[in-house]
């Protein structure tokens, strides 16, 4: 028995034939080049019928598919909503591939990516067998991938886990609005806006151009500028909070650091403990473990896969 796992991301598609143990039999990655709307449904259709043919010696058992998308996956209408893709606004993606797959006997399942990143760091990476874990995913934007007594947490609408949409300060802004105020100060986005909002206030860096990346943001914290130290020093106090909330609310075995952010805020994750440790209730906090990925860019994917599995185990 063999399974199709594909993670959709903002850039490319990965894709891989998964064994039921969990070994990548064979893999695919494609660019998508600018697709939205249907073109970007078209390659997934397209990746997932190449490799089912090229595998075509035991295509007998591909018996599912697993889809990691980037954005909300309706499970009552199957449709996405893919903010990053234009198009997907409210894409059929369940539709189409039903249209093709529904007459080769495969099981198809999708959800979202951070549905996706936690079961697959529950299957293969750091937070392997547990089943109370989440994967706090900070990267351009940033979610929550909730595990409870081994069920994904998903909620009315399948929106549970909006993590960047949490609210750390009493004092609102309208900034906020487009994506909360977790999402505004931490995300990789976030902290390269809050360095050039700070750092036009800073005398002692009028000379230094404006930040373009995180990395540059993590690389002036390394040389002691002092917007980036100012940033990185105030999103560490966030990303305990979030941490301590998150802890105090489910209880989990292991939070799972992810995402671009993490990465280099790796190097962080006492300091993060820490500053969890201040607010969070006591016993569960001592309880929990803080990891970081140890599949880095590969959760998704191997998520899709786990989701595949599961559709058809019995």
């Amino acid at each position: 028995m063999a399974v199709i796992g594909m993670d959709l991301g903002g850039t490319k598609l990965s894709a891989a034939i998964f064994s039921n143990e969990g070994v990548i039999l064979k893999e695919r990655s494609t660019l998508l080049q600018g697709r939205s709307g249907e073109q970007a449904g078209d390659l997934i259709i397209g990746e997932a019928l190449e490799l089912f043919e090229s595998y075509s010696d035991i295509r007998d058992v591909i018996i599912s598919m697993g889809i990691c998308v980037p954005g909300i996956y309706h499970a009552s209408t199957g449709r996405v909503w893919a903010p990053n893709i234009p198009g997907w606004e409210d894409f059929p993606l369940r539709q189409k591939l039903r249209e093709v797959f529904d007459g080769k006997n495969i099981e198809i399942s999708i959800d979202s990516d951070r549905a996706c990143y936690i079961l697959g760091e529950t299957w293969k990476g750091t937070a392997r067998n547990s089943r109370n874990a989440i994967f706090l995913s900070v990267g351009t934007g940033i979610g929550a991938g909730i595990l409870c007594d081994g069920r994904i947490i998903r909620g009315h609408a399948d929106i549970a886990g909006a993590a960047g949409w949490l609210a750390l300060k009493p004092e609102f802004n309208l900034k906020y609005s487009s994506c909360g105020f977790f999402e505004y100060h931490t995300s990789g986005e976030g902290l390269v806006r809050m360095a050039n909002e700070y750092g036009e206030t800073v005398d002692a860096i009028e000379n230094r151009p404006g930040f373009s990346s995180t990395r540059e943001v993590f690389s002036a914290f390394a040389k002691g500028d002092k917007a980036a130290v100012h940033v990185i020093n105030e999103a560490i106090v966030y990303w305990g909070m979030t941490a301590a909330n998150l802890v105090s609310l489910f209880n989990p075995e292991v939070i799972v650091f992810g995402g671009g952010v993490f990465g280099p805020a790796s190097r962080f994750l006492k300091r993060i403990r820490d500053e969890a440790e201040k607010w969070a209730q006591p016993i569960s906090i001592r309880q929990v473990r803080f990891e970081t990925s140890s599949l880095a860019g590969g959760a998704g994917l191997a998520g899709a896969g786990r989701l595949a599995l599961m559709a058809v185990e019995v």
